[in-house]
């Protein structure tokens, strides 16, 4: 019945609904052609503003008891020099009188109409006397030092307002404002949130300050045209100012030792309904979009997204995400008002619409406006991983923790590491000796997978918007020179920043290992959706790429294969300086070994590793047993299968995880790596080169490390082959061992990690020094 009653409510608006997308996307294209035909004045130059007192503009709508009980507050935190304006719009509770008789300092202007929020803000700007003017809401307590580091905010002449920070007079309450706002655009229109971040605790970029408890540069927010009485008669007012000012090329700053407390919504919540309040910001969050956005692909998603989302709300019924019809008719009635502001935002813009959502992010400020070392001796790197690092239970792992244990001698390393599980933290904490700061986040709930979504969903597990926020907050708040990200999958996480230097260690090319298990027999339907992926991974892989300064490669031949692919991106590879062993912490033995004994090394959260103890236990493990029946097997590594899933045929030994491999490297004679599909270089043959412990792998799994059977390993890839190759070494322990020594020779000489750290450090300065080789301050204005 609800369903067919909406119907029925909307039908008008639905016939009449391609009329109501269609006309204002025409009359804002056509607006916008003519404004680029007029081209754009010049823009005056900046001015700081004076500090030393501040005009406080509170205004007022039958709010006498809010002013009777928050007024008080607020002249206690003002000085002599600054003043204290009410602008009462109509009232009819007696505000005016109230104010008269017991607030006689405090300055006092009436209008005779109600101009709403907007205007009666706009009135006290015009009449303040000084350049800053604090915008205060009648439900607004005050701390006694609130003003001070407002007026401090001011730093530059390109700030253009300083935000409180905002607690509810209510602590039962949820937080739901901060003023630590934060916007961005998402399905074709604009999404806004305040954020609770304790580790912020100095001046810090925001998208908006709350238009009831902000700082303003007076100049500033005249010359803007203040609230835009578009969106009368409240909310997104301040929104809309804070976007006009970023593309201005101005700065909106958020000042947590400024601290006020809001009764939430203590006016407009007793006034109107909650009805109307949610019609009224359906409405101005299309209108936002109708004045703002200026690029044609995101106002052609507006509009696409506002029309399907008006034909969804009908059977679904209403969403705060996304416009009704009733919002569309009412945005539609001010389409003339909406052009006139249109074209006025136009001309007062610097930037882009992309620059203007991209600097009020905590990187993107620090890579826009901060004053940079061009090049810096020591630069400062935030090291990003997607898995926990201690103990190191799988081959990435080792990577990571022995290049931390080296690279920490040469830069000041941060840290930021998802893991899996609670108590891996404590795992961690040697880590927080050795980095300047450590961050873990536990659980991380990635986006939901999206049903043809062209996001691989490696990358889309690992999407989070808090992790993004923290990534960029770390980069602000220790000034961060390089982003080191760890595996294809975060490569998500880098930002088209100017400065910054983004760098992406490919432990493996995600596409070339999909691309390996599609080459694979089997059932065909089954493949079809890792072909999809396949198809997603080379998309996002090959897009994403590009912004990366440099892209470490696990080894020469995967540089070359994601070169067919990308030749462009030839001169941003590089290889050897990653995939590497702490080779002092192994013992290298050849003698003492317990004879006809095979070890198989590997976490089976890794694919890879599941399908190739399948195959060597299918198809090599029977002929092993039936030519040397002495042949034992024993299988190490994390999250390993149940014991009853392997065959009984043999002796197999299955130990699952164990804290520390090194003893099982120097104790067993031979060590086997059947891998059949992933890429990049194994870890576990470094650590079993170093140890002195001969290798028969296939070729995949020696990707990197040997080229021809008989180099540092013995190489197969046909069952037969891979047995004989064991039994071969089995029965000749001279022949073993001098592999195995050619082995340790070829890891000591090239995959030191010590070795290899000292020149990746070198990389990170001349990444930085080239980078910044033609910035010598802020970065300019991007036009």
């Amino acid at each position: 019945m609800a369903l067919w009653q909406r119907l029925a409510r909307n039908l008008p608006l639905l016939v009449l609904s391609p009329a109501l997308v269609g006309i204002p996307a025409v009359a804002l294209a056509c607006t916008d052609l003519w404004l680029r035909l007029r081209g754009r004045k010049p823009l005056p130059p900046d001015t700081q503003p004076n500090t030393a007192a501040a005009s406080i503009v509170i205004p007022n709508w039958n709010g006498r008891d809010l002013l009777e009980k928050y007024l008080p507050s607020v002249l206690a935190a003002t000085s002599e020099a600054d003043e204290v304006i009410v602008v009462d719009d109509a009232s009819t509770d007696g505000s005016a009188e109230f104010l008269a008789a017991h607030f006689p300092n405090v300055r006092l202007i009436r209008n005779p109409t109600n101009l709403g929020f907007g205007g009666g803000s706009n009135a006290g700007f015009r009449a303040a006397r000084h350049d800053i003017v604090v915008l205060l809401n009648s439900d607004m307590r005050v701390e006694p030092d609130f003003l001070a580091p407002l007026l401090a905010g001011f730093t530059d002449e390109k700030v253009f307002a300083v935000s409180c920070q905002i607690f509810f007079s209510d602590p039962q309450k949820v937080r739901e404002e901060t003023g630590l706002t934060q916007a961005w655009w998402e399905n074709g229109g604009l999404r806004v949130r305040h954020r609770i971040d304790e580790q912020v605790d100095r001046l810090f970029p925001c998208f908006y300050g709350g238009g009831g408890s902000c700082a303003f540069d007076r100049r500033k927010f005249l010359a803007l045209g203040g609230f835009d009485e578009l969106l009368k008669p409240f909310y997104l007012e301040d929104t809309d100012l804070g976007m006009m000012a970023w593309k201005r090329g101005w700065k909106v700053l958020y000042q947590p030792a400024s601290r006020v407390f809001h009764e939430h919504r203590g006016t407009i919540g007793k006034k109107f309904s909650p009805g109307y309040i949610q019609s009224i910001l359906k409405k101005n969050f299309l209108l936002f979009c109708w004045k703002n956005i200026h690029e044609p692909r995101r106002l052609a998603a507006h509009f696409a997204y506002a029309w399907a989302g008006a034909l969804l709300s009908l059977p679904l019924g209403d969403s705060f995400e996304r416009p009704n019809f009733g919002a569309l008719c009412r945005a539609f009635l001010q389409l003339p008002q909406a052009i006139r502001a249109r074209a006025r935002a136009y001309h007062l813009a610097a930037v882009s619409d992309t620059e203007a959502f991209r600097r009020p992010l905590p990187g993107y400020f620090f890579d826009r406006f901060e004053k940079l070392d061009p090049a810096p001796a020591q630069p400062r790197t935030l090291f990003l991983s997607p898995y926990p690092i201690l103990p190191p239970i799988h081959g990435g792992a080792v990577f990571m923790s022995q290049t931390l244990t080296e690279l920490v001698k040469h830069v000041p390393v941060h840290l930021i590491v998802l893991l899996d599980e609670e108590w891996q933290r404590a795992a961690h904490e040697p880590l927080a000796e050795l980095c300047a700061t450590t961050e873990y986040f536990v659980r991380l709930e990635g986006r939901p997978k999206g049903f043809g979504s062209l996001t691989p969903y490696a990358v889309r597990e690992f999407a989070n918007d808090d992790l993004r926020w923290a990534i960029h907050r770390t980069i602000l708040l220790h000034r961060i020179d390089v982003l080191q990200i760890e595996y294809t999958n975060m490569g998500q996480y880098a930002e088209q920043f100017e400065r910054v230097v983004n760098i992406l260690f490919e432990h493996d090319v995600y596409f070339q290992s999909i691309g390996r298990s599609l080459a694979k027999p089997g059932n065909l339907l089954r493949k079809i959706p890792a072909t999809y992926e396949y198809l997603r991974a080379l998309r996002y892989e090959l897009t994403m790429l590009p912004h990366m300064d440099r892209i470490q490669m696990c080894s020469r031949a995967n540089e070359s294969y994601l070169a067919e692919f990308a030749p462009t991106l030839r001169p941003k590879m590089q290889s050897g300086l990653r995939a590497g062993i702490d080779t002092t912490r192994y013992r290298y033995q050849t003698e003492g070994r317990e004879p006809d004994t095979l070890l198989f090394l590997g976490s089976f959260r890794h694919v890879p590793n599941s399908e190739a103890l399948n195959w060597f236990l299918q198809h090599v493990w029977p002929l092993l047993v039936d030519a040397r029946p002495t042949v034992r097997l024993i299988i190490i590594g994390s999250d390993p299968p149940p014991r009853h899933s392997l065959p009984n045929l043999g002796h197999i030994e299955l130990i699952g995880f164990v804290d520390d491999v090194r003893d099982a490297l120097a104790r067993y004679a031979l060590f086997i790596c059947p891998i059949l599909t992933g890429s990049g270089v194994r870890v576990k043959l470094l650590e079993a080169y170093a140890a002195g412990m001969p290798v028969v792998s296939t070729t995949v799994g020696a990707e990197g490390l040997a080229n021809h059977d008989g180099d540092t390993c013995a190489l197969a890839d046909e069952p037969q082959a891979f047995a004989d190759r064991i039994l071969h070494l089995l029965a000749h322990p001279a022949h073993a061992a001098a592999l195995a020594e050619r082995a340790r020779a070829e890891v000591v000489a090239h995959w030191d990690m010590a070795t290899i750290t000292r020149q990746l450090a070198e990389t990170y300065r001349e990444a930085v020094r080239e980078k910044r080789a033609t910035l010598a301050g802020p970065a300019p204005t991007v036009k």
